[in-house]
């Protein structure tokens, strides 16, 4: 079980490993509203911070990141995360 913690609301989210196809996916399934829209071709939109944890990297982001920053459509959690959602 992996479990999500989103910073701004205090809300976590747990879920089974492989569950969803990206975190993106997870967090849609959960009703968290996400800016998003690399559905339409605009690759950088969900950018948030991972302030604990790691990600697995799904495959390479086409928009820049700083250190620090993922992108929920390009990764999922490779174990408890935090994030400044």
């Amino acid at each position: 079980m992996q479990r999500i913690t989103l910073r701004l609301s205090g809300a976590q989210l747990v879920c089974k490993a492989g569950e969803h196809p990206s975190l993106l996916a997870l967090l849609e399934s959960r009703n968290i509203p996400v800016e998003y829209q690399c559905r339409a071709g605009y690759c950088g939109a969900c950018r948030t911070r991972l302030l604990a944890g790691e990600v697995e990297w799904l495959t390479d982001p086409l928009a820049f990141i700083q250190p620090g920053e993922i992108l929920p459509c390009c990764c999922k959690a490779a174990g408890d995360i935090e994030i400044s959602l």
